[in-house]
C-alpha cells in the first residue's frame, strides 16, 4: 500500500492507470475508519483492479461552531485498517493542497441539498459537492462506493455525478450497525454512556415506523411521522431536529407512503452530537 499527498503525484498513477485501462474503486472518507467504512472498501473490491481510499478532513463542509477542530481523526490506525483490507492506494492531502490560497471555485447542489440537513447545516452540502468533485477529478474512479447511512448526501451526490458528467458508476452499501443497533459513525466515539439509550432511539424509532407500514399496512404519512416523533421525545437528551417521510431519490415529504421509494429519515441530537440514521421502506 502506499500513502499519497500530492496532487500531482496522484494525478500521474490514475492518469496512467487511465491509460492501462484499469479500473478504479473509490471510497471517499473522512479517516476515523469504522466498519461503515471498510464494508465500502470490500463491496467494490471485486470491480475494481485498483482501490483508493482518500482520507482527508474537509474543512468546507463544517459549520460555524461545529466539531473541525475536534473531528476524531488517527491515522496510524487508519492506515492499518487499510493495509489489513489489502487498499491499494491511501490519498491524503493537506488543506492547503486542496484549498489553495484565494481558492474561489465551489461546486453547488441546488435541489436535492433543499431541506432536512440542508436547513440545520446550510452549508454543508456545498462543502461535500466541493470535496468530492476534486477528489473524482484527481482519483479518476470507475466505482466509488458511499453508504446509505448519509442517504441525503447519497442522493446529492448521485445527483451531482449526474449533472457533471462523471463517468462513474455509484455502489452503495447499506447501513452498518452496532451490536444494538446504533447506526455506525465516527461521531459515535463523542457519546458518552449516560447518552447511549438516547442516542439508540433514532434506530428504535425507525424500526417502529417501519413496523407500522409493513405489518400494519399504514401508508398515511402523519400516523407514521407521530409515532417517530413520539419515540424520540422520550429521550432526555435528545432533541429532535426532524422526523419525516421523504421520496428516497429527491429528498422531498411525501404526502403518501410508497413501498420501494419511500424512506424515514432522521436526525436528532444527543447532548450536543448530532446523530442522523434512516431507513428504506420496501
Amino acid at each position: 500500500m502506499e500513502v499519497i499527498s500530492s496532487i500531482e503525484e496522484i494525478q500521474q498513477i490514475t492518469l496512467q492507470f487511465e491509460r492501462e485501462g484499469k479500473k478504479i474503486g473509490f471510497v471517499p472518507t473522512m479517516g476515523f475508519l469504522h466498519e461503515g467504512h471498510l464494508s465500502l472498501v470490500e463491496l467494490i473490491r471485486e470491480r475494481s483492479d485498483i482501490l483508493i481510499v482518500s482520507i482527508f478532513v474537509n474543512p468546507t463542509q463544517f459549520g460555524a461552531g461545529e466539531d473541525l477542530g475536534k473531528y476524531p481523526r488517527d491515522m496510524e490506525r487508519d492506515l492499518s485498517l487499510c493495509r489489513k483490507h489489502k487498499v491499494d492506494y491511501v490519498f491524503s492531502p493537506s488543506t492547503e493542497e486542496i484549498y489553495p490560497k484565494f481558492a474561489s471555485t465551489y461546486v453547488s447542489e441546488e435541489m436535492v441539498s433543499d431541506g432536512l440537513c440542508g436547513h440545520a447545516r446550510p452549508t454543508h452540502f456545498k462543502g461535500v459537492t466541493t470535496i468530492c468533485a476534486k477528489l473524482f477529478n484527481l482519483c479518476r474512479p470507475t466505482f466509488v462506493a458511499l453508504g446509505q447511512k448519509d442517504a441525503q448526501q447519497l442522493v446529492v451526490l448521485k445527483r451531482m455525478i449526474r449533472d457533471l458528467h462523471f463517468p462513474i458508476e455509484v455502489i452503495v452499501g447499506p447501513t452498518v450497525r452496532e451490536a444494538d443497533g446504533l447506526a455506525k459513525s465516527s461521531r459515535n466515539s463523542y457519546i458518552k454512556a449516560e447518552h447511549r439509550k438516547d442516542a439508540l432511539l433514532l434506530y428504535q424509532a425507525l424500526e417502529a415506523g417501519r413496523a407500522l407500514v409493513n405489518e400494519n399496512g399504514i401508508r398515511d404519512v402523519d400516523p407514521v411521522k407521530s409515532e417517530l416523533i413520539s419515540i424520540l421525545q422520550t429521550g432526555h437528551s435528545l432533541k429532535v431536529n426532524y422526523a419525516d417521510i421523504v421520496d428516497r431519490e429527491t429528498m422531498k415529504p411525501e404526502s403518501e407512503i410508497e413501498m420501494g421509494r419511500s424512506i424515514l429519515i432522521i436526525a436528532a441530537w444527543v447532548d450536543k452530537i448530532r446523530l442522523i440514521d434512516n431507513m428504506l421502506l420496501g
